[in-house]
């Protein structure tokens, strides 16, 4: 179906414009040869395209290895995000039971507390479990948060009760009526928490910086940051990295891009 054309159009457009120009700007100046980005004024569009910035950065770095470890930080952080977020969510939401309210709005509180105050504590406690310096320490924290079960608990509120009642006269258990009713309709909130949670575990860098110092369990910002701190005139290298760093982001949020509006126009965040 055609869209329709809209006087916003004519807002949107140029402002999309100036959100765009930065992306594409990177792009263009990782495939620029060193020339052509040292050259002044700077050219929009490089005199011939070179992928020497790409080639250099895999030959001289071992971005592969960090790319397949912040995949797994990152798959981690979202199922578990996805599971006990939705669990808590829903808990909160529908299930009765001596101070649900208080300890809802306990969790919801930390989101007050600043990162940089759990850092000693979390590195303490993560050293007795002997986790600092592998994966596990990267991934832990993002195994659940305040934030998502906040989401959750207000999409399930927002869903009317007959659903769960009749899937009790039908014989659905608890837990069936949660997996087979309620979790599917929750797909828009997943999505968006599934976003939100990519984004800040694949960009994730200081805590990595605290926790790791094994360069084979480097992920993928720690490790860019580390390379790419010796080379900063090397401006192909450096936009390569971070086109490296920054597409499956955008992969991922255009694939779910549909899920995550339906959550904002659909739940309102309402309590």
């Amino acid at each position: 179906m055609r869209a329709r054309f809209s006087r916003w159009h004519l807002l949107l457009f140029p402002i999309s414009l100036v959100f765009l120009f930065p992306l594409v700007q990177l792009v263009m100046t990782s495939l620029e040869p060193e020339s052509d980005i040292n050259k002044f004024p700077p050219r929009f569009f490089p005199s011939r395209i070179t992928f020497e910035g790409y080639t250099k950065l895999f030959d001289q770095s071992r971005i592969a290895n960090w790319f397949m470890n912040t995949v797994i930080v990152a798959g981690v952080s979202v199922v578990a995000h996805l599971i006990l977020c939705s669990l808590a969510g829903y808990g909160f939401a529908r299930l009765k039971f001596p101070g649900r309210t208080m300890g809802f709005f306990m969790i919801v509180a930390t989101i007050m507390i600043p990162t940089q105050l759990l850092m000693i504590p979390t590195y303490v406690m993560f050293s007795k479990l002997g986790v600092l310096n592998t994966l596990a320490a990267a991934f832990v924290p993002w195994l659940a948060s305040a934030f998502g079960i906040f989401l959750m608990r207000q999409f399930f509120l927002s869903l009317p009760r007959e659903l769960e009642e009749a899937a009790k006269l039908d014989g659905c258990t608890p837990y069936g009526t949660f997996w087979r009713v309620i979790l599917p309709l929750a797909k828009p909130a997943l999505a968006t928490l599934a976003i939100f949670t990519l984004i800040g575990s694949w960009n994730d860098l200081i805590w990595p910086l605290v926790a790791i110092s094994d360069e084979n369990n480097y992920t993928l910002q720690l490790g860019l940051a580390d390379f790419l701190g010796a080379r900063r005139t090397q401006w192909s290298l450096l936009m390569a990295g971070n086109v490296v760093a920054t597409a499956p982001l955008i992969g991922f949020f255009l694939f779910a891009q549909k899920q995550f509006v339906a959550t904002m126009t659909f739940s309102g965040l309402k309590g």
